[in-house]
């Protein structure tokens, strides 16, 4: 054999061994994260040790708590608490908004220090302005971000539905009871709707009732595909049937629903990024300049015109913030 012969076989069996390496790598790191994404967070932390009653205390929010805030202000911190729990956030809201709050004022109180260090007189107008920039950064922009994130995860819980639902029926007809049908779908499903349904588990274990766990998970998500579910589960209970059949109707329903709204998602897609742009844009185009050059503002703020201006701006604004939020608010 000659020396380019033996070249090129060296050569050879070094571009197989380095594929044969990349391929076992690949395969290795794709198993690990399949099996990252196939355990639900519950399960991590009752393999870490954790007691299920403390999961459950950590998993589980109680959006139905009595409110805090007087009457003109429950509903905004009832909103709060289910988007919290939609973003898998187990914080109180009574906490975030507290949080908010110290912000707010936090900002308040620098951006003043620096306006009267930089010889600027505090008025109204610079007061409003300063306010109002607080008020976007400490409070709108992050319920924005909240929202987004917790609009993203009830995503997922809509197309994870139908899958937990064949899974199921998959048990029952096995063999299965409900209860261990449920349980079933806690191993088997990722987050977070298999968190979902362990916490459904570990309340019918602590004594509740099969259908006011699964009444409360409905509430907690507030979709109508889990109160269908709970609906046609609670009447089986009380009339009989095949619960296989029901069940598996009502998977079918939901998907064709969900493929019905997903076009009309489509068709009305230029409308909601329009939306989303005509909302969200202004007040983070003026958050950023004012964090860049507040004297853009303030210069004005002093204007006998500026207080009629500026609350005229918010009321249009307002106005079609909502007008727009009705416009795009579609129901299938």
């Amino acid at each position: 054999m000659t020396t380019d012969m033996l070249r090129l076989a060296i050569l050879i069996l070094l571009f197989m061994a380095v594929m044969l390496s990349s391929e076992a790598l690949l395969s290795w790191y794709r198993g690990r994260n399949y099996s990252e994404r196939a355990v639900n967070r519950r399960l991590k932390l009752i393999e870490g040790g954790m007691a299920r009653e403390a999961v459950t205390s950590k998993l589980r929010l109680d959006t139905a708590a009595p409110t805090v805030l007087p009457a003109p202000f429950d509903g905004f911190e009832h909103r709060l608490a289910h988007m919290l729990h939609a973003a898998g956030l187990n914080f109180q809201p009574i906490f975030i908004l507290l949080l908010m709050v110290g912000g707010m004022l936090a900002i308040i109180g620098s951006v003043s220090l620096l306006t009267f260090s930089g010889g600027r007189q505090m008025s109204l107008g610079t007061f409003v302005m300063v306010a109002s920039f607080a008020l976007a950064v400490s409070v709108i922009l992050p319920m924005m971000v909240l929202s987004r994130i917790a609009a993203k995860r009830r995503k997922k819980v809509e197309a994870q539905f139908p899958v937990a639902l064949d899974v199921f029926v998959r048990g029952l007809r096995a063999g299965h009871p409900i209860a261990s049908a449920l349980d079933l779908l806690t191993t088997e499903m990722s987050d977070p709707i298999g968190s979902e349904f362990g916490l459904v588990v570990d309340e019918v274990t602590y004594g509740a009732e099969l259908s006011d766990a699964l009444q409360s998970m409905a509430d907690r998500w507030e979709l109508q595909d889990m109160q269908m579910f709970v609906v046609s589960l609670s009447i089986q209970r009380e009339t009989g049937g095949n619960l296989a059949e029901i069940l598996e109707n009502l998977a079918s329903v939901i998907r064709d629903r969900a493929s019905m709204f997903m076009k009309v998602r489509a068709l009305s897609s230029e409308g909601r990024m329009t939306a989303v742009i005509l909302t969200g844009l202004p007040i983070m185009a003026f958050s950023a300049l004012f964090m860049l050059n507040s004297s853009f503002y303030l210069d004005v703020a002093d204007d006998p015109a500026f207080i009629p201006g500026f609350g005229g701006l918010l009321i249009l604004y307002l106005i079609g913030y909502f007008t727009i939020r009705r416009m795009i608010n579609l129901e299938v």
